[in-house]
């Protein structure tokens, strides 16, 4: 009788174990690929509890989540025969974890691998102006070429981005000449803009006064008033031209009725 117990409580040990062996837990994030005597089952386990054959099925599980993987920095020349350095980032999901397991040896080293390759082939394509000014098209046009073989792998690229471009300090200094002229040329022309505009208004202020000549004695009296407030110790004021006609006008005036009072 005590054999026999023995022997049921070593059968049910036996099956706890194996019971233990066969139970996986697969997350809500991850994907089991079952193997069956090495042929893959039709479909990939969701997330949730899951039970293999012991000793005959393997499984392994592919995670799902948004992977961001950053390229190591690429030594290329541009089109126009610059040398620079470009590193960029690739955001990517696994599509269909059955070719993502099957396809391909390592999908993740695989994506890494076609990644350089295809931003070098971008910099050989691409200007330097291109590079630093149009990143947009360059980012699709990567992520087209690394999408292509990805997608035979059951990968999927979410979006690519160029991070950092790289110049010789040469380029950088002819640049930042370039950008110095750029900018004295932009405020000579908006210089030269602004006297053209005050010299139209002199000459509408000039045939303004000279039509009135009263304006221009205002005028001179509201320069004297703007001299004087500077304190300065000497002051020369021009004598008005004005002043002068007028004086000449009374003078001839009375001589005339001097005349007239003679002849009477």
């Amino acid at each position: 009788m005590g054999i026999l117990v023995d022997l049921l409580v070593s059968l049910l040990g036996l099956g706890a174990v194996g019971l233990a062996s066969s139970a996986r837990v697969i997350k809500q994030y991850e994907r089991g690929v079952v193997f069956r005597l090495g042929r893959v089952r039709d479909a990939a386990r969701g997330p949730g509890l899951t039970m293999l054959v012991p000793a005959v099925d393997r499984m392994r599980k592919v995670s799902l989540q948004i992977v961001c993987m950053p390229v190591p920095a690429q030594d290329g020349i541009t089109r126009d025969n610059v040398t620079v350095r470009v590193d960029a980032v690739v955001y990517f999901t696994v599509a269909d974890p059955i070719k993502a397991i099957i396809a391909v040896e390592d999908y993740q080293f695989a994506v890494s691998q076609v990644a350089q390759t295809s931003l070098r082939s971008i910099i050989g394509k691409s200007d330097l102006d291109d590079l630093l000014s149009n990143r947009e098209r360059l980012n699709e046009g990567l992520e087209l070429m690394i999408d292509s073989p990805a997608l035979g792998w059951g990968v999927h690229i979410d979006r690519v981005e160029i991070k950092d471009v790289a110049l010789p300090e040469s380029m950088k200094r002819s640049m930042s000449r370039q950008a110095e002229a750029e900018r004295e040329r932009r405020a000579r022309v908006i210089s030269a803009d602004g006297e053209l505009q005050a010299s139209h208004k002199l000459a509408e202020a000039a045939a303004t006064m000279a039509d009135t000549p009263a304006a221009l004695q205002l005028r001179l009296l509201e320069t004297v008033v703007e001299v004087a407030a500077e304190k300065n110790s000497t002051l020369v004021l021009p004598f008005p031209v004005e002043l002068l006609r007028f004086l000449d006008r009374a003078a001839a005036e009375r001589e005339t009725d001097g005349k007239v009072e003679r002849r009477d």
